[in-house]
């Protein structure tokens, strides 16, 4: 599958004040196609901020160069780290920052697992007052780092939903997402992740009411169509079945 839906592919695309996304390739998990997507913010200070890192070639390092320099790397969780080392490698300069459970994994697959920071639920300094973050709780697996760009209410997530358009699929893959829960406009997190939330959903409950207290305008997700508005509304479609 060479074609995702969302070219052009490997380029900053504007989507804020200080805001972009980079689509990329389709990757295969577990055999299926799933488009990927970075997102990369720009501090108040200049530095760049980059989560999920997609492919990197020579012209999309030239391109995120034009726009800063780059600082900031986030694996967001155990699934999204496989490009990180290249941009490394690129921007050595940058520090590199994981979810819980990214370095083990990353380590047992032979990628990047040299990470400088372990994300928690609380902003380091170099972001703090600007991007609020937490690890979302209740998973006995999945445990993703999401965050809340504040001068741009964008709210940045990578797996906890997915919204695959079926439009832009091979014909069998369509067959599959709505029996996941996955397909647009009614994305959802994916029944396999939500499984492992049972018995523990007034803590995801808790998190997602923080989430929508963040007032969020747009939702950018790792795969599928993201939300470039009604982030709010969309947060509590996708949620309603933990919330009250």
């Amino acid at each position: 599958m060479t074609d995702t839906g969302y070219e052009p592919l490997d380029t900053p695309k504007p989507v804020a004040d200080e805001a972009w996304i980079v689509d990329g390739p389709a990757v295969r998990f577990y055999g299926m196609p799933f488009s990927t997507r970075a997102t990369i913010l720009r501090l108040a200070n200049g530095d760049l901020w980059v989560h999920s890192p997609t492919r990197l070639s020579e012209d999309l390092a030239a391109q995120v160069a034009a726009l800063g320099p780059v600082r900031h790397l986030v694996a967001p969780n155990w699934i999204h780290y496989a490009y990180v080392g290249d941009w490394k490698a690129r921007f050595p300069k940058a520090r590199t920052w994981a979810a819980p459970g990214v370095a083990d994994r990353a380590r047992k697959h032979g990628a990047f697992a040299d990470y400088d920071n372990l994300l928690t639920r609380t902003p380091p300094p170099d972001w703090a007052g600007e991007i609020d973050q937490m690890i979302v709780r209740g998973s006995s697996v999945h445990r993703e780092a999401v965050f809340f760009h504040r001068a741009s209410r964008t709210l940045i997530l990578t797996d906890l939903i997915e919204n695959f358009e079926p439009a832009k699929l091979p014909w069998w893959f369509r067959l599959i997402v709505p029996l996941v829960g996955v397909a647009d406009p009614d994305g959802k997190m994916p029944r396999d992740m939500r499984a492992t939330f049972r018995g523990h959903h007034d803590q995801l409950r808790t998190d997602v009411e923080t989430m929508i207290g963040w007032g969020p305008e747009r939702v950018i997700l790792a795969h599928g169509r993201w939300y470039d508005r009604d982030g709010t509304s969309e947060l509590k479609r996708a949620f309603r079945f933990v919330l009250p």
